[in-house]
């Protein structure tokens, strides 16, 4: 058989949810990345409880959209995949690249990007590949990537960036062993100076931990 596989470019369309309005009232500017399974005006929810007139919340959609179950109503996404995970990444980079030039912040607003699940690797592969200056960095119940070192994020030491992590302590995807691997990654790569949180529950957003964070 002969077999192979090849590559083409093209120009493709994705949407994106946003939360409240960009006005001169705005304080907080946040880019937020769901998890799999998650379509982003639905992860909007979690956002919901943070006054409307300080906070702009943006959230990108994951491109990979699948059926949740067998009766093909409810629908989820996913950023990546382990098929082609190097290709796929730079496609959605370009996208995040996409909204972030739509969007445009007052420099005087905080800009926080959060990742929660799956998003954290997407997070992390932003910033670190486009050098993204923030002034938060929140990755909330999710793993870095492996390839990421420690001087892809020594930039935010000098943009004096606050990196924080959330776990919840009886998460059901992050073992022991995991948790303490990943603790271990954190304060390495951030130069131990990520403020790790760790709080009771599961794999799970809380919306109090969302108000802490402003």
């Amino acid at each position: 058989m002969d077999y192979s596989e090849n590559t083409v470019s093209y120009t493709t369309t994705n949407s994106y949810a946003t939360l409240n309005s960009l006005t001169s009232q705005t304080k907080n500017v946040w880019i937020v990345l769901h998890g799999i399974g998650y379509l982003s005006r639905y992860f909007l929810r979690y956002f919901d409880e943070l006054p409307p007139e300080e906070n702009y919340i943006i959230a990108p959609q994951a491109p990979s959209k699948y059926y949740l179950n067998n009766t093909y109503r409810r629908v989820g996404a996913s950023w990546l995949t382990k098929e082609g995970t190097e290709q796929e990444t730079q496609n959605v980079l370009a996208y995040l690249d996409a909204v972030y030039a739509a969007q445009e912040f007052p420099e005087n607003c905080n800009f926080i990007i959060l990742g929660y699940s799956q998003g954290v690797s997407i997070a992390t592969r932003w910033v670190a590949q486009r050098k993204i200056k923030c002034n938060q960095l929140v990755l909330y119940a999710g793993g870095i990537p492996n390839e990421l070192k420690a001087s892809d994020f020594s930039f935010l030491k000098e943009n004096h960036t606050k990196v924080t992590t959330l776990v919840g302590d009886t998460d059901e995807y992050i073992t022991k062993e995991r948790r303490e691997t990943e603790s271990k990654k954190i304060d390495h790569l951030f130069a131990g100076k990520a403020e790790q949180i760790f709080f009771e529950g599961g794999h799970e957003i809380k919306k109090e931990l969302i108000l802490n964070l402003v």
